[in-house]
Parts: C-alpha cells; structure tokens; sequence
C-alpha cells in the first residue's frame, strides 16, 4: 500500500515541506488556482454507464500479466464478463509498467488500460520522482510544434517506452475486431500515461474513431500549455474521476507549473459497502470545490487506492491474481 511516507518523500523533493511552511497552509497547490466555479451532481446511472467499465478495466491492469494475458484473474475479470479478448500485454512491472490491450465486444471497442504505480517497484517509484517539467517531445505529438508545452519528465519517458506499441496495438485491434471505439483508462500513474496514450493516438488514429478517456486518481502531467492542449484536443471525451482526500491529484505542486485538465468528477464520499454517496462535476480546470481545494492535513493515502464506487479498488491487493 501507498505509504505516507512516499508522499512525505514527495513533498520534501518538491520544496512543499520546508521550514517555512504552515500548518496551516491550505493547499498542496498553495491555493495557486483561481476556479472556484459551482459543481454539480452526477446520477448513478452516469456513473455506471460512463465510468464503471473503465474502472473495472483499470483494476484488471494490476493484475500478473499471466492471469490477464489469458484473462483468468478471479473476480475482477469476471466482472466485465467472459468475452473480453485480450491481444496484447506489455511491461515488465517497472520502467515500463505493465499494460494490456483488449476488444470488448459488448461495445465494439479497443480498450488500452495502464497499471499504476506499484510503491513495491522501487523502479516504478522512480519514474513519479522525475518531477521536472520539460518539452514534450513534438516528434510524436506534430500538433503540439511551436505551443511551448511542457510535460512531466518521468511520465514522458513512461509513455515513450510503449507509445509505438500501443498505437500499432490499437490499429491493429480496429481492424482485425472491426471495432470503431477506443478506450485508453488507467489510474494513477497509468493514468497519467494514459492520458498522454490518449492524446497521441487522437492524433494518429482516423478521426472516424470515437475514443474515449477515463482515467483515476490522475497526478497533475504538464503544464498550462499542457492543459489547454488536452482540453482542446479531447474536450469532454476525457473524464479524470478523483476520490475523496487522495493527495495524488494534487501533485506534481501548481507552484511548479503543473495544471489539471478541465473534467474532473470528484468522488465526496464512500459508504461502508463501497458505494460512492456523491459524486460532482467540476468545470474548469483545476476547480478549487473538487481535489484542488483538498486540505493537506486532511490527506488520505487510502483513498488513492479506493473503494471509488461500486467497490472498486485498485492497486495489487484489489487483484491479486
């Protein structure tokens, strides 16, 4: 599990814990952000119809690569049902963290699901420590030429390692499944890659194809320039859905450049049987009512790992196949 420690860790790396900071500093972001537009509610039936198969998608991705390989992973792949196909694995559980690709044909779509970070995986905590920003590399993302965006370095280089493989991944599975939708999900640090996936395969992929993003417990990737790539590329087709008091969304720091995406879905509660007691939509980017306006004193590490709703979990003991 997620340990305070870790983040403790972050925090010092990053400048957030130093001898001059208040206890009663509000913020992980330093309250940095200036949106505070009003939210409002999301029904259960958006929930279960927008985001239950992403997130059961992303819990399968801490699975081994054995058991989803041959999609024999107990419960978590039995609750999306016995016709998933996957076609592609990849990863090696550290610098390059496990992913799969699938068809499911309950939806006629591909889908791309990313492991997070597993804290067990000294490698895959390295890859998060990289905190510095820098240019996203425009040789893959030709849209971006002459914006100035700028890009969390670890999450970069972890996206570089499988960007090739997926996207051929990807165009393979639209044409041999003759599927017409993609869905790129993951949480945590595989959402972070996923959403980078996302964005490289919009630019790659035939317009034609409808692809969709849903990700968790999403860590801040790049800068403002980032951010209003993202927004104007994949518009309301992202959704980053944040849980509770989960100090990941809050990082990398706003004071370091980093900016949310708009779309966030924050997750107020969770019931004793894991089902969500309210979930909102946040407008804009980085809305001060969702995960950015989260008290650091009020930090949850265990909110990272869920239950986000429907009980819902992730990490390697959510999947221990």
């Amino acid at each position: 599990m997620l340990s305070h420690r870790y983040f403790v860790s972050i925090f010092l790396s990053t400048g957030l814990l130093t001898s001059k900071l208040s206890l009663a500093a509000p913020l992980f972001g330093f309250g940095s952000s200036d949106n505070s537009a009003s939210t409002t509610a999301v029904s259960n039936d958006t929930v279960t119809s927008d985001f239950l198969r992403p997130a059961l998608f992303s819990r399968v991705a801490y699975c081994s690569s054995d058991a989803v390989q041959s999609f024999q992973c107990g419960s978590p792949c039995d609750a999306l049902g016995s016709d998933i196909d996957v076609f592609q694995v990849g990863g090696n559980d550290g610098t390059i963290p496990m992913y799969f690709i699938a068809h499911d044909p309950s939806t006629n779509t591909i889908v791309v699901a990313h492991q997070g970070t597993d804290p067990n995986n000294l490698l895959s905590i390295l890859n998060d420590a990289k905190f510095g920003l820098v240019d996203l590399n425009t040789t893959r993302f030709t849209a971006a030429d002459g914006k100035g965006i700028q890009v969390h370095d670890g999450f970069q280089q972890t996206f570089e390692r499988t960007a090739d493989g997926v996207l051929a991944g990807v165009q393979n599975g639209l044409s041999t499944k003759n599927a017409t939708n993609v869905l790129v999900t993951g949480h945590s640090l595989g959402a972070a890659v996923a959403t980078l996936d996302a964005m490289f395969l919009k630019e790659n992929l035939d317009p034609s194809v409808q692809l969709t993003t849903s990700v968790f417990g999403l860590p801040r990737v790049g800068d403002q320039a980032w951010a209003d790539f993202v927004d104007s590329s994949l518009g309301n087709t992202l959704s980053h859905i944040t849980n509770q008091n989960d100090p990941v969304p809050t990082v990398p720091p706003e004071f370091l450049g980093f900016v949310h995406p708009s779309n966030e879905f924050h997750i107020t509660g969770v019931d004793s049987n894991g089902q969500a007691t309210g979930i909102i939509a946040c407008p804009g980017q980085d809305n001060e009512n969702c995960s950015t306006g989260n008290d650091i004193l009020d930090a949850s590490v265990a909110n990272h790992l869920g239950p986000y709703f429907d009980d819902i979990s992730f990490g390697a003991s959510a999947c221990p196949a």
